[in-house]
């Protein structure tokens, strides 16, 4: 009886438990994809397998989300007052690895090598003065550098440049006589704060920047002659448009046929004489300026505009462009001149230098705006939001 039962107990099958499905149960056999997996060489693999892993933690680093909480808790730390080597180098690093984030924003409506950038995700930042290279410059000059790289990037955006032509310069003090200009070879969508060249009078170079290129001395002969007569002048734009090119070979030139054209007040005319490099035309091109005006036209050649400020400057050039556009649009459709309505400038009243948005009764007074900031400004968030770092915003 007791071996029987030990019997019974040794030949009953064990219950069976929940079948656990393995790797290797899903594996195909005749998957090409396996079987080149699996007769891969070892040290081939193991290559294959890191470059996966490289791919993993490159997404995580550039992703915008774990830039802002590294940013954040960098920020954070800096607020404690303790500034360790191994944070600023953690800096540095969140530096560049925002300026390599992918773009995620649309692009801007305009175009230009700007936009193509923004969309393809390979936006340089116009702030690009990091460790030494911000330690060179007093910090008027980084904030100028960073507003004149940012018009540069704007005037491609809005498709005001012409390949490597035409200049924006900025005074860089009234003491010293020294003044920024672009790297003659540079495209307009490339560049960056510390490419800019600084320059004298003469156009003598005085700082290089991170570039080895020279300027084009004809191209500062005209900025020379104005910046010479008008010291009032902190900032000039000369670029060449269609429409630009077009109203400057009109007989009669800008027409006050709209509110933009009425904004620029006393327009100056400058005539043709070629490439300027003369010192008799520099004459002439101060005296066809005169003291007060903030646009120059330069007769079958292009635009030119001045303010006491970047944003100045960019106001009056901005302005200038879209009326002669208006100009030229209007007179393809209206058949000639004699169609069209033109208005009175003394009507007109001008914008005020200053101006200053109501506040209700118990509000923060906004402040005091000069002519082109607001405008400017905003514009700076835009190229900031498009991954330009411009580090312009006014704070």
């Amino acid at each position: 009886m007791n071996g029987e039962t030990r019997a019974e107990v040794v030949t009953s099958p064990p219950p069976t438990a929940p079948h656990k499905e393995r790797y290797f149960d899903r594996v195909d056999e005749n998957n090409p994809d396996y079987l080149r997996e699996r007769n891969m060489a070892p040290d081939l693999r193991q290559d294959f397998n890191m470059m996966e892993q490289k791919k993993r933690v490159s997404m995580i680093l550039q992703s915008p989300a774990f830039c802002e909480e590294l940013e954040s808790m960098i920020q954070e730390q800096f607020k404690k007052g303790k500034n360790p080597t191994g944070l600023l180098a953690l800096q540095q690093i969140a530096d560049f690895m925002t300026a390599n984030v992918p773009n995620v924003y649309p692009p801007a409506p305009q175009g230009g090598m700007t936009a193509l950038n923004m969309s393809l995700g390979m936006v340089t930042p116009v702030n690009d003065l990091r460790g030494s290279d911000s330690i060179a410059y007093e910090k008027g000059e980084k904030l100028l550098r960073c507003k004149l790289a940012a018009f540069y990037r704007l005037a491609d955006l809005f498709g005001w440049s012409q390949l490597i032509y035409n200049h924006i310069t900025v005074r860089v003090n009234l003491e010293q006589e020294h003044f920024l200009i672009v790297p003659f070879g540079l495209l307009y969508s490339e560049v960056t704060a510390s490419s800019l060249v600084k320059v004298n009078f003469q156009g003598d170079v005085i700082d290089r920047g991170s570039t080895n290129l020279g300027i084009n001395p004809a191209g500062f002969t005209l900025h020379s002659a104005i910046y010479a007569a008008r010291p009032d002048v902190k900032c000039i734009v000369h670029i060449h448009t269609p429409a630009g090119a077009a109203v400057s070979a009109m007989k009669r030139g800008l027409l006050p046929i709209s509110p933009e054209a009425l904004s620029l007040g006393e327009v100056a005319y400058h005539d043709y004489h070629g490439i300027l490099v003369n010192e008799e035309e520099k004459a002439l091109i101060q005296k066809n300026l005169g003291p007060k005006s903030k646009v120059l036209i330069l007769r079958n050649h292009g635009l030119v505009s001045v303010g006491e400020s970047v944003e100045e400057a960019f106001y009056y050039i901005h302005n200038l462009v879209v009326a002669c556009e208006i100009q030229v649009r209007t007179l393809a459709s209206a058949g000639g001149a004699d169609n069209l309505v033109l208005l009175d400038p003394s009507k007109y009243k001008s914008r005020p230098h200053c101006h200053e948005s109501a506040a209700g009764e118990g509000t923060v007074p906004h402040p005091k705006w000069q002519t082109g900031e607001q405008e400017f400004e905003a514009l700076m968030r835009m190229l900031d939001n498009l991954v330009s770092q411009t580090s312009c915003c006014y704070l």
